[in-house]
């Protein structure tokens, strides 16, 4: 019994703050977190990988939510927290105590799985 492997589900973010949201969202239920960083078309591509398990009788399905951004982000981390304030979001090359840090890894080009 073969069954085809599915391509990568791209979901599309709409600011920073929804990717960080959902990056330190992931952080904080254990799973190890990072940023990927490419260049395409002009523009910067940052993304997380996701792997939902046990969806219907597959066993995983692999998911890159990202956002496009004209210029690069400034710094080694995204940097995020919550308190009573609301949301605070920072992006440097140092970590900060209380913060959620999810390191920016840079790559030289976009991932194999990505290509349309």
């Amino acid at each position: 019994m073969s069954e085809q492997v599915k391509p990568m589900v791209k979901v599309k973010l709409q600011s920073i703050n929804d990717l960080a949201r959902f990056a330190s969202s992931t952080t904080s239920m254990g799973h190890i977190t990072y940023i990927v960083h490419f260049e395409e078309n002009d523009k910067h591509v940052y993304g997380v990988f996701i792997v939902y398990r046990d969806y219907y009788r597959l066993y995983g399905v692999p998911m890159f939510y990202y956002i496009e951004l004209e210029k690069p982000l400034s710094g080694k981390y995204v940097l995020f927290k919550t308190d009573d304030a609301g949301e605070h979001l920072d992006i440097d090359d140092r970590t900060k105590p209380g913060w959620i840090a999810i390191p920016i890894i840079n790559l030289t080009e976009k991932p194999r799985e990505l290509l349309d």
